[in-house]
């Protein structure tokens, strides 16, 4: 059991002479979950995803039919975990406090807990090159950006590999866009992504990726040659991402990131409220099950820049 919060830690909290006192005056960075994930809420203690081939080609008839046959995909397992917190204060003390601070613990725990589920969410990015998977189970075991497989038999060579190491550039732009319309499906065949495309990277690299695609001609050249990747992209800076890493950058497909990364909320965020019985301490407790993951990886080319 915790210790509660008592008069004698916030001791200037009983003396009305402060001239100010102040609580929470900073806010949070917005939520940046609904911006990437899709949401979907469960109620089962794990969530299962499996995907099944495409059909190969249709040869030419000679007479009698030909049967084709499509190959199995990855099964992948989601299991949300718990989180919960708790805050106790000393009933004297809350009684006795001369300003209006500490009255809203509920709010803030709320607060901590939203705050815990943003830094969760910036773990895709953060750690997309890392198998070390939070929620996932995966079939596969590969990073969301690596160099991926297929049990069809297919051709990896090209068009399974969505992770480089190239900083971020005009040229690596392009060249990015290219490797990603380079994408294969499980039979080794072209596949189409969209062109709602977006850069996603941490604050330090937001100026350069407006420059880039924000600068109609003569980028770094005096001739003032038209800008192909002019508005070619939208760009969205992820401050979480600084805590990271201020050099990796990611190009995603919006639409199909939209499809296939995924935001589960198992037990939304609940609040509760109680008087201890034994010592009439105020306690409060803030508790939510969540989960995030990825059906597919096609959706994301990312950079780990050294």
């Amino acid at each position: 059991m915790g210790v509660p919060h008592t008069s004698s830690q916030f001791i200037r909290l009983m003396d009305k002479r402060l001239r100010l006192v102040e609580d929470g005056v900073y806010k949070d960075l917005k939520s940046m979950i609904p911006v990437f994930y899709k949401m979907i809420t469960s109620d089962s203690a794990w969530e299962e995803f499996y995907n099944v081939g495409d059909v190969p080609d249709v040869p030419e008839f000679v007479g009698k039919i030909s049967y084709l046959s499509v190959s199995p995909g990855y099964h992948m397992k989601v299991e949300p975990k718990q989180y919960a917190a708790g805050m106790m204060w000393d009933r004297t003390f809350l009684e006795d406090k001369k300003y209006a601070v500490l009255d809203d613990s509920a709010a803030g725990l709320v607060s901590a807990a939203h705050r815990t589920m943003e830094k969760l969410g910036a773990r895709t990015f953060a750690n997309a090159f890392s198998t070390a998977f939070d929620f996932m189970t995966s079939e596969e075991g590969i990073a969301l950006c690596g160099t991926h497989t297929t049990k069809s038999g297919a051709s990896t060579t090209t068009g399974f590999d969505n992770s480089g190491s190239s900083a971020l550039s005009k040229t690596s732009l392009a060249a990015t866009r290219l490797l990603m319309r380079g994408f294969k499906n499980d039979l080794g065949e072209r596949i189409e992504i969209g062109d709602n495309l977006a850069i996603i990277g941490p604050d330090a690299l937001a100026d350069l990726a407006d420059e880039i695609v924000g600068t109609p001609k003569g980028l770094d050249t005096a001739e003032g040659n038209i800008n192909v990747q002019y508005r070619r992209y939208k760009v969205i800076p992820y401050l979480r991402l600084d805590d990271y890493d201020a050099n990796n950058w990611f190009m995603v497909d919006l639409n199909a990131m939209k499809r296939d990364l995924m935001w589960i909320t198992r037990t939304g965020i609940e609040t509760k409220h109680t008087v201890d019985f034994d010592t009439y301490a105020v306690k409060l407790a803030v508790y939510f099950r969540c989960a995030y993951a990825w059906k597919n990886w096609r959706w994301i080319y990312g950079h780990s820049v050294s």
